[in-house]
């Protein structure tokens, strides 16, 4: 591997992209607080907004807690009027979490400013820089939760 090549890779694994995770979980934090959650709720928040309502087993597994602790988060976000738990239609049996309209209201709203200045940071970049940072992205998500999965 060339020089330059080698200080880049080192440069982006070893300061870039662990200074901006460390970011990104001080802002997480932040938001938790504004919202009267936890960091970990607000997670859960994330992952029922991308992925619509889960079984409270699915979200347990999702933001790495047992089941016990899925369940006391789940009762934390309900007090807090961010989710609501709801018949499973396909087993009345089972209960599924979704978040309330509110709830994803208030996570949009409190992360607006990143991502309006996300937006203008991304306004110099070509479709095709843009194209490799989704793909790095997409990759590096992989590979965290790959990592996390070999770690637990």
């Amino acid at each position: 591997m060339d020089s330059v090549r080698e200080k880049l890779i080192t440069r982006l694994t070893r300061s870039a992209v662990p200074s901006w995770a460390i970011r990104v979980v001080q802002l997480n934090s932040v938001v938790a607080a504004r919202l009267g959650v936890t960091d970990t709720d607000v997670q859960c928040l994330h992952f029922l907004g991308q992925q619509g309502p889960a079984t409270p087993g699915t979200l347990a597994k999702r933001v790495n807690l047992t089941t016990g602790a899925a369940s006391r988060m789940i009762d934390r976000l309900v007090a807090a009027g961010c989710v609501r738990r709801v018949p499973d239609p396909a087993d009345r049996r089972r209960v599924l979490i979704e978040p309330t309209q509110d709830g994803l209201d208030r996570v949009t709203d409190a992360y607006a400013g990143l991502v309006a200045r996300t937006m203008e940071d991304l306004e110099e970049f070509t479709d095709g820089e843009l194209d490799v940072l989704l793909r790095f992205l997409d990759l590096a998500e992989r590979s965290t939760a790959a990592e996390a999965h070999r770690l637990r």
